[in-house]
């Protein structure tokens, strides 16, 4: 396993222990935790963008998915 560094602020470091010790893990344990979750919306956020600039795809009117989704006429 590798090994960074980083700078953060204070108040970043304080909010960073803070949520170790309410959740009695390391702060490694928080910090792996936290940038793979980003890294996973990061990725998901890649495929929505692609999604969204293919032109094959199907569109529909926003007031059209409104009532398909409200069930109103």
């Amino acid at each position: 396993m590798s090994q960074i560094t980083a700078r953060i602020p204070d108040d970043l470091l304080e909010s960073l222990d803070n949520a170790a010790e309410t959740l009695h893990r390391s702060r490694a344990d928080i910090i792996r935790q936290a940038i793979e979750s980003y890294l996973e919306d990061f990725d998901d956020m890649g495929v929505s963008l692609e999604r969204l600039r293919d032109p094959s795809d199907e569109t529909i009117d926003w007031e059209e998915a409104k009532r398909a989704l409200l069930n109103t006429n």
